[in-house]
């Protein structure tokens, strides 16, 4: 394009909508990239004014086009008269820099704020706030200029009244950071929200009164507790009082949107505050804890990691919160709780997540010290995880237990900065300003619903105590707690302030606190919206799950002609879907099994487990990465069509009114998705929650959600989850990474019944198994070691009879050989069994049976000793497993095997075989392998001489 097309481009009356998005996507390819836009272009744009005749250009999409309109603008008007010219193209210059000095405001006014209750934040001089960074001067102060793009209620307005209100927009007690959002709509709402009343809206005298009382309640509670219990550790919430009628803000105005549920998660700091003070838990239950009396009869937990759940009246109806339970691992629960909320939302249809709503509080070190924070935020746009939007909110005390040196506790400038990789708004908020505060929560709701996106508000803040309360902290932070000893509190700032605007007396504000402390010295409850009779509906009944023990009976057998039906619709597929040749081949095969003309394979039997589940009425959730088609391609549950990449899922296409089959390959994340998994479970009780490992040995990086939740979620607070994990598990010379999925762990985690370590070996196993976990009414966790190279293996097949007829067999004997005539028993588990009975059949070997235990734990005791028993001519017993003998399940599992074989013939020893101590899981040459396996494969097969 010409540079008089150019003109004429931009003075047509065709510069607007379309072609203005279009400048616009091409300026910001320039401001990136000058060389991929058109040559004519990038002149165009080098010749742009100049901040302050410099070299630097414009940064602003608002700029650009501002000053193309008033290019487009100037081409329409008439010929100024002589003389004129030059002092009109001179205003339109300043009017541009003008513009550019808004969004400066708009990009880096939160750099300018008065964030910090003590003064102490570090703040650098921001230059492109400054007149003369952007080529204005003081003389330009009462020259008016067109405001927009700032949203001030007026066209024009002399730049000393621009600059006044970003200002106070921008640099007041709220700063907030926006402009690093890609989308126009998003950050246009944003400006006009904080600018239409300059971030700090005029409340009435109730609403105020109202935030004075939570005040009130926040300090009162925690003066409470240090005078009864000094000394106590109760991570008091003293310098971050606003968050209690900040919470109490988003709950009610959450209501207002019709929410019906919401769910929190927290750490310790403040969390007895929020249990008392927003769900209203009884004060006296919790002076019972304070004084140690047990409570449950579990281990229990400290008191400030209980979870809580009532329900509060907001203006839009009866809300149920739920404050989820949480370990020290401070970030973790966050995606528990994201699990739960989207579990809720399923449940209750709710796609847009209107109805449930996830809030997470986190602390300034853990926010941007813990991935786990980053995972949550990339789960939270996915199809699998998202949830409408999360609310987080920093307690933001300014120091990490005794750290508080910026350049030791984090790189970036905020402890928020994650929170822009998902081009989230952030709004800092000093804490000591409750208005500043209260506008922050509703901004944040109105967002949330409006975008139905995450967004951040940093409550800035500090900890008027150590880190807890027997630390002293001056001890390392001395000028810090120098100034905190000085400063009063917030309740005392927002009194003072009400006080001296009129709205309420120093008598009456001195009757709440008043008032307050009686309410605690008679053990009342202090949250007045509490509902005293709930409405149960807006909760899962977990009774029918209650009181049961992993021996309570599960039918899982199914009628032959169900199960037919059953096969035919998981491998029915639409003539219009183009498959891909191996997976064409694939469902031919599963028809064939469907018809009995071929026996059945593992992936066959595991879809026909879910859809006999869905057939049932159960509904199954399924994620991990890679699970639709499988790590190993055994499963294919997902078609995708070769035409147009469009999936077709089979099990979702059984019958119109079937329940659901949700089924997502996650993202490359084990912690926070097996995090969001469990829960999800905890959460819905009624059918399958599954969380796949692409290698079993992956599940390490989501440990600490094993150790604090899955396997001691029941025994410290009383969850209960069905949860299922499939790690997938077997040496089969492919190095240390993939090979074992640590087995030894878990079973190390084992006590009082709290889950089961299950190992199948064939396709009816694993399709009892995955039934028995939904039927049963048991609700305790499920480790599946499943397998990798039997998925194909020729002997691991089944039949439709045993599908249909049989259960889930905790151990399986030895049909092969004579019983009676045995005189050594191998017991293992998981795919050992199947190079043992390669050979043993090579070898001809009759006098060896080969037990495999299914389920390590709960031991099969009953189960094993029925086996035994009819084995009279036993002389010797192994225990053979592919893993090091440090490894697998031989130092966790032996005394049980001891005790059965004591009980059958008390002079039997068992020994055992297989790979020797190791420091990594597995041998990484496949030379070493083969040769480590045929020599204790030997070794198991071969009895002592001297019997």
């Amino acid at each position: 394009m010409s540079e008089g097309l150019m003109e004429q481009f931009l003075s047509s009356s065709h510069f607007s909508g379309g072609n203005a998005a279009y400048i616009e996507d091409l300026y910001e390819t320039y401001l990136h990239e000058p060389n991929r836009v058109p040559e004519e272009w990038k002149t165009f744009f080098d010749a742009l004014p100049r901040t302050n005749d410099s070299g630097d250009s414009d940064v602003s999409h608002a700029t650009i086009v501002q000053h193309f309109e008033l290019l487009g603008r100037r081409q329409a008007r008439p010929t100024p008269a002589p003389g004129s010219g030059g002092i009109h193209l001179q205003h339109e210059r300043k009017q541009v820099r003008v513009v550019q000095l808004i969004s400066s405001y708009r990009f880096r006014g939160h750099q300018k704020a008065k964030l910090d209750p003590l003064g102490l934040m570090e703040r650098k001089q921001v230059t492109d706030l400054e007149l003369h960074f952007h080529g204005l001067t003081p003389a330009d102060l009462e020259t008016t200029f067109q405001t927009s793009p700032l949203h001030i209620g007026k066209d024009e307005a002399t730049l000393r009244e621009i600059i006044e209100s970003l200002e106070e927009t921008y640099c007041g007690n709220l700063g907030p950071e926006f402009m690093h959002i890609t989308s126009f709509a998003e950050k246009q709402w944003l400006a006009q929200r904080f600018e239409s009343v300059r971030s700090k809206p005029m409340y009435d005298d109730k609403a105020r009164i109202d935030v004075l009382n939570r005040l009130t309640a926040a300090e009162g509670l925690e003066k409470h507790l240090d005078s009864k219990y000094p000394g106590t550790k109760r991570f008091g919430l003293e310098g971050g009082e606003s968050l209690i009628p900040m919470l109490d803000c988003l709950v009610r105005r959450s209501g207002e949107y019709g929410c019906k549920e919401i769910v929190l998660a927290m750490a310790h700091r403040g969390r007895l505050n929020v249990l008392v003070n927003v769900l209203g838990k009884n004060p006296a239950e919790m002076f019972d804890e304070f004084e140690g009396k047990r409570l449950v009869n579990t281990s229990g937990d400290v008191k400030y990691h209980q979870g809580f759940s009532s329900n509060v009246m907001t203006p839009g109806g009866e809300v149920h919160l739920a404050l989820g339970f949480n370990p020290s691992h401070l970030e973790i629960s966050c995606p528990v709780v994201v699990g739960s909320a989207r579990a809720r939302q399923d449940r209750r249809d709710d796609t847009s997540g209107e109805k449930v709503l996830p809030i997470l509080l986190h602390g300034d070190a853990a926010f941007a010290g813990q991935g786990v924070v980053m995972e949550t935020f990339q789960l939270s746009q996915t199809r699998a995880y998202k949830t409408g939007g999360t609310i987080h909110v920093v307690i933001n005390n300014q120091v990490g237990f005794t750290t508080s040196r910026q350049e030791d506790a984090r790189s970036t400038e905020y402890c928020t900065d994650v929170a822009k990789m998902v081009q989230a708004p952030i709004l800092h908020v000093n804490g000591d300003n409750p208005d500043s505060v209260m506008f922050a929560a509703m901004l944040a709701m109105d967002y949330r619903y409006e975008f139905g996106k995450d967004i951040v508000i940093d409550l800035v803040c500090y900890r008027r105590r150590g880190h807890n309360e027997t630390d002293e902290p001056s001890s390392t932070q001395p000028l810090m707690y120098k100034a905190i000893r000085n400063h009063p509190t917030t309740r005392s700032f927002y009194a003072q302030k009400l006080i001296q605007e009129g709205v309420l007396s120093l008598e009456q504000s001195e009757e709440m606190t008043n008032v307050y402390r009686s309410s605690l010295d008679r053990g009342e409850f202090v949250v007045h919206n509490l509902v005293s009779e709930p409405d149960h509906s807006l909760f899962v009944d977990w009774a029918p799950y209650l009181g049961h023990q992993w021996r309570t009976p599960g039918d899982t057998s199914i009628a032959a002609t169900t199960l037919a039906k059953v096969a035919t619709s998981i491998t029915t597929i639409p003539e219009v879907i183009k498959v891909q040749r191996q997976v064409a081949k694939l469902y031919d095969d599963r028809r064939k099994m469907a018809a009995g003309d071929l026996p059945l394979n593992w992936g066959m039997a595991e879809l026909l487990s879910y859809g006999s589940l869905i057939e049932q009425g159960y509904p199954i959730r399924f994620t991990g990465q890679d699970v639709r088609r499988g790590t190993f391609s055994h499963r294919h549950a997902a078609v995708v069509n070769q035409d147009d990449g469009e999936d077709y899922i089979p099990l979702q296409h059984m019958a119109d009114d079937q329940v659901s089959f949700d089924l997502y390959d996650s993202i490359l994340s084990e912690e926070a998705v097996l995090a969001f998994e469990y829960g999800y479970s905890t959460t819905m009780p009624s059918g399958l929650v599954i969380w796949e490992a692409q290698f079993g040995d992956f599940a390490n990086g989501a440990q600490v959600v094993i150790d604090q939740f899955i396997t001691s979620g029941e025994h410290k607070w009383g969850r209960l989850s069905g949860l299922i994990m499939l790690l997938p598990h077997g040496f089969e010379g492919q190095g240390p990474e993939h090979s074992s999925a640590r087995l030894e762990r878990f079973l190390q985690l084992c006590a009082e019944h709290n889950m089961q370590i299950c190992i199948p070996t064939t396709p009816a196993q694993i399709f009892h198994l995955l039934r028995r976990q939904a039927i049963r009414p048991m609700r305790r966790p499920l480790v599946i070691m499943s397998p990798k190279w039997i998925l194909r293996h020729k002997q691991a097949t089944s039949s439709l009879d045993e599908l249909s007829t049989g259960c889930f067999q905790n151990v399986l004997g030895d049909h092969d050989v004579d019983s009676a005539k045995v005189k050594r028993v191998v017991l293992c588990s998981g795919k050992v069994y199947y190079h043992l009975l390669e050979q043993r059949q090579e070898r001809s070997i009759k006098d060896v049976a080969l037990v495999r235990l299914e389920q390590l734990y709960p031991f099969p005791d009953i189960e094993l000793d029925s086996i035994l028993s009819t084995m009279v001519s036993l002389k010797e017993a192994v225990w053979c497993q592919e893993e090091p003998m440090n490894q697998g399940a031989w130092y966790s599992s032996q005394h049980h095997m001891r005790n059965a074989l004591s009980r059958h013939k008390a002079e039997i020893v068992l020994n055992y075989v297989g790979r020797k101590g190791s420091a990594a899981p597995a041998a990484g040459y496949m030379s070493v392998h083969l040769e480590e396996q045929a020599q204790f494969i030997n070794e198991a097969l071969t009895i002592n001489d001297n019997n």
